[in-house]
């Protein structure tokens, strides 16, 4: 499980180090995927949990607009991660382009994947978070109940 939240630095050449236990936890699988995220930033998942989607879209009938709108989203935006040997995948440039990541990026553990967030974007999220009232108001329809 991926969690909690970190700042890094990205090398001009656009490779960033991920936290030291989320390198772990990826060598322990099969290979990660990073692609588009829905909300301005990026995804990185586990080659499992990526093929899980892969199947998913790709039974979604072809002749739906919506379903290649969501074709292409994820799959023009995604690439396999390789780690060098300082522990550090390359983020494409349209990849960082379109998630507004220059030379800073903030890592964020969500569960079973993982967020990486331009620090702009990254506080707007967090603004959305520290307001409990609608926090409160907008969760408030899913059931989290724990037993």
């Amino acid at each position: 499980m991926f969690l909690g939240e970190f700042y890094h630095n990205l090398d001009e050449k656009g490779r960033l180090t991920l936290p030291a236990i989320f390198r772990k936890m990826l060598a322990e699988v099969d290979g990660a995927y990073l692609l588009r995220g829905f909300d301005r930033n990026l995804m990185l998942l586990t080659s499992a949990s990526f093929s899980i989607i892969y199947e998913r879209v790709n039974h979604l009938s072809m002749t739906d607009p919506t379903a290649r709108l969501l074709r292409r989203l994820i799959f023009s935006g995604a690439a396999p991660v390789e780690f060098d040997k300082a522990g550090r995948i390359l983020l494409p440039l349209f990849l960082r382009e379109g998630a507004e990541i220059q030379d800073e990026a903030v890592i964020v553990g969500a569960g079973d994947y993982v967020e990486i967030w331009s620090p702009k974007l990254w506080a707007a999220q967090r603004e959305q978070l520290n307001d409990v009232r609608v926090t409160a108001d907008r969760f408030t329809a899913l059931d989290l109940a724990s037993g």
